[in-house]
């Protein structure tokens, strides 16, 4: 079905009879790619890996706890109807922001836990969070979702402008042998410009929470730009993307935080718990 120029592939591979999906192992990816970036993060401000591995214990597990209650509160028509499958979450439905919500949640647990500053802990995963949504964001391409509008035009059918599906659904039809925009990679070029940008800013700024709020910004500014050519969203009530709305709101967020932090000029709060290298030094040496 197609011509050599036209890029589609197909979802799974097999290992033994046994069936991978690419979108699992594009997630997984960019789980492992992120933790290590802010591992690299933690290390640099002076922080022990073992920060993130208390953290992931918590994030993982309340990440996809909220990204499949986000995903079937928006969809609850369908799944009050049934409520077997609202667990089903290896059949698909889970939502980016969801799961940032229950990573934000596992922070709050772990500051309050072992008393270490939120916003530090969410500043040093920040960069590392951007840089797995710009691999996960592939596994749309091979599930052949979250795309963009039809391109009709033949000048402007090439990849990364345009990229052709065998199938896809628009939220009222099937449509087969099209060239949609491409807005899976869209998204992932400009995730991996706020991840640069985060990484500079880290390096600039003086106020915990302050890179954390850079990515509500940069994040939220590009996905409110591409929910609005996206097809097959979740909607609000009165016509706009909910993942648009979200984005909006995020901004507005992002923006108020680090002019507040600004205006009080208030500084880092200060730590030597257990997660600093300095302080693990000082008691193996007791």
């Amino acid at each position: 079905m197609g011509t050599p120029d036209k890029i589609a592939i197909h979802n799974l591979f097999g290992i033994e009879g046994l069936d991978i999906a690419w979108y699992g192992i594009l997630i997984a990816a960019g789980i492992v790619a992120g933790v290590m970036l802010a591992v690299h993060e933690a290390k640099r401000r002076g922080y022990t890996s073992e920060l993130l591995v208390d953290f992931m214990i918590l994030a993982l597990p309340l990440a996809i706890i909220g990204a499949r209650i986000y995903y079937v509160a928006f969809e609850w028509d369908y799944y009050s109807q049934h409520p077997d499958e609202i667990i089903a979450v290896w059949n698909g439905g889970i939502a980016i922001y969801g799961a940032v919500i229950g990573g934000i949640v596992a922070a709050l647990i772990l500051a309050k836990w072992r008393k270490f500053p939120m916003g530090r802990l969410l500043d040093i995963c920040a960069p590392g969070l951007i840089l797995g949504q710009a691999i996960g964001r592939w596994g749309n391409f091979v599930n052949q979702e979250a795309f963009g509008n039809i391109v009709t035009d033949p000048n402007l059918q090439f990849f990364p402008y345009a990229v052709y599906i065998e199938e896809r659904f628009t939220g009222t039809e099937w449509v087969i042998d099209q060239w949609v925009q491409a807005t899976f990679f869209y998204e992932s070029m400009w995730d991996i410009g706020v991840m640069v940008l985060l990484l500079v800013y880290a390096r600039r700024t003086k106020h915990d929470g302050n890179v954390f709020a850079m990515y509500l910004i940069g994040y939220g500014a590009g996905r409110f730009w591409i929910e609005g050519i996206r097809v097959s969203t979740l909607q609000t009530g009165f016509g706009m993307p909910v993942s648009q709305l979200l984005s909006l709101i995020l901004v507005i967020i992002g923006i108020l935080y680090i002019l507040i932090m600004h205006k009080k000029n208030k500084p880092n709060a200060f730590y030597d718990g257990k997660y600093c290298r300095e302080y693990q030094k000082a008691q193996t040496q007791e």
